[in-house]
């Protein structure tokens, strides 16, 4: 089977710690951690000598790569995505669908279900959509098109595109102070759908209201949403003090590092969710751009809107773990879990996130200087360098 074979000389992330251990994988699956040489099925050997083997990285939040947006995307836009992405060690990813029309996000939906239902891509696997938007603030709109976010929340709207993405809708973003967001939550959580509060100028009580609904993440914490004010603490209190995940684009852009040591030290490791955001000019130069209904115009790597208002991210994954070993002097081992068990807790992925018996067979191979040697997907080769 070509998603079988054995990884031998590697240093493999276990409990914790990079160590010398052989795996062995069969049917996309871990099956095997030894020390020592005991291939005894006889399986096709990878020799990891010199490289570090890792969880695959998971991306809840993108909106693109490679030249492709996922607005635009149809089902061979978002596998090119998932090639680009497999480079950068990512394994899987949800797409994000910027707030569009009902007609073009329904069209998303069926593009997605597509590749989710297709089995094998030769990339990073795609995981399921996020849908951020349309119930955001258009106060904090960032990047959205004011005139289509919806001003009170609506059920019937949410069922219409899990339907349409035959159930693949995994999680949305919501600002908690648009009517029928509190009510809409537990709906959503029943549909399947993370929910994570963002996009927002709510109040504290109205966050922390929400968070009892059941709201589990923010979106990228800090980036386009009312600041702390000790007066009333908003979303952003409520997301540094409640046991929810939180977002962190680690570009050194959206966040100084300095405020990313922070959310660790009130979150602890367990409890940030690195993110690209990325838009379609990740892996490109600077240059003109489209984020959703948006022109972007992306200058020393920085992406904006004519207006300056900046408009997501050319990061990718491997280069967030790399920004978070500079950030905060730690080795991969810990910053890592941003990007591979966090997410997977996150999202209910239990087979996902994590290097152990039983596991699904997504690693990424990384050299002395971090950078991605080989990608696997379910046990399949899906990028060498």
């Amino acid at each position: 089977m070509d998603n079988s074979f054995y990884l031998k000389n590697g240093s493999v992330l276990w409990n914790g710690a990079f160590t010398p251990l052989d795996m062995a994988v069969e049917d996309g699956h871990i099956t095997a951690l030894s020390r020592g040489h005991h291939n005894e099925k006889g399986l096709p050997e990878v020799d990891a000598a010199g490289l570090r083997v890792l969880p695959g990285f998971l991306d809840l939040h993108t909106h693109g790569a490679a030249g492709v947006d996922v607005n635009a995307a149809d089902a061979e836009g978002l596998r090119t995505i998932g090639r680009f992405f497999a480079s950068q060690g990512v394994t899987g990813w949800l797409c994000s669908v910027l707030t569009d029309t009902p007609e073009q996000t329904l069209w998303c939906m069926e593009q997605a279900r597509q590749v989710i239902e297709g089995g094998p891509c030769g990339g990073a696997a795609l995981l399921g959509v996020h849908l951020e938007g349309p119930c955001l603030s258009s106060e904090y709109k960032g990047a959205m098109p004011e005139h289509l976010l919806m001003h009170t929340a609506d059920a019937e709207l949410f069922a219409k595109y899990q339907k349409a993405s035959g159930g693949h809708v995994r999680y949305t973003t919501l600002a908690p102070e648009i009517p029928g967001v509190p009510g809409l939550i537990p709906r959503l959580n029943a549909m399947g759908i993370v929910c994570a509060m963002g996009h927002s100028g709510a109040g504290y009580d109205q966050c922390a209201a929400c968070v009892d609904a059941g709201v589990r993440s923010v979106t990228h914490l800090g980036n386009a949403m009312r600041l702390f004010h000790q007066h009333d603490p908003a979303i952003f209190g409520v997301a540094l003090e409640r046991d929810v995940y939180v977002e962190a684009i680690c570009d050194g852009r959206h966040l100084h590092p300095g405020t990313v040591r922070l959310y660790l030290k009130a979150k602890g490791y367990d409890r940030v969710v690195a993110v690209t955001d990325s838009i379609m000019a990740a892996g490109l130069p600077d240059g003109s751009y489209k984020l959703g209904v948006n022109d972007v115009i992306v200058e020393n790597g920085d992406a904006k809107l004519p207006n300056g208002v900046r408009a997501g991210s050319t990061l990718t994954m491997a280069q967030a773990l790399r920004n978070l070993m500079a950030f905060t002097g730690e080795g991969a081992e810990t910053v890592s879990r941003l990007m591979t068990a966090n997410p997977a807790r996150l999202m209910g992925w239990a087979g996902k996130g994590e290097l152990d018996v039983g596991k699904d067979a997504d690693l990424v191979l990384l050299d002395g200087d971090y950078q991605v040697a080989r990608t696997v997907v379910g046990g399949r080769t899906v990028y060498t360098r």
